[in-house]
């Protein structure tokens, strides 16, 4: 089972699904534009995400180039899983509902909960 990622981790991850594959130094930069935090910093980072299957390493060309291991979706759905089971006692209504009294929700999020709701209600039957 891998093990979720830390917040360092989230954000060189989303880089890389924003960017699509890119070497340590473009990772570097959208990490930490006009700043002079360590290089070797997010390459260590990489090199650990790498034993954790989280990014994956091309070795074929002289700079290495880095690409997401999992999908965005996979890892959102893993963290909100490990989330409920943490800190909502496996309820994913206490979830829903503290997201939504924490942050108001517009029309558009509100209509497509409506209809994964309606889908789901369906699927029960």
């Amino acid at each position: 089972m891998r093990k979720n990622p830390t917040p360092s981790e989230l954000a060189i991850l989303d880089v890389l699904w924003n960017l699509g594959p890119a070497t340590v130094r473009e990772v570097h930069e959208k990490l930490n534009p006009g700043k002079s935090t360590g290089y070797t910093t997010t390459l260590k980072l990489l090199q650990i995400m790498v034993e954790k299957n989280l990014v994956r390493r091309d070795e074929a060309q002289k700079a290495h180039v880095y690409r997401a291991g999992i999908p965005r979706k996979q890892a959102q759905s893993q963290l909100v899983s490990d989330l409920v089971d943490k800190l909502f006692g496996g309820s994913a209504s206490g979830l829903v509902m503290q997201a939504l009294s924490s942050k108001r929700a517009s029309a558009a999020e509100r209509a497509e909960i409506r209809k994964l709701l309606d889908e789901m209600e369906r699927d029960s039957r």
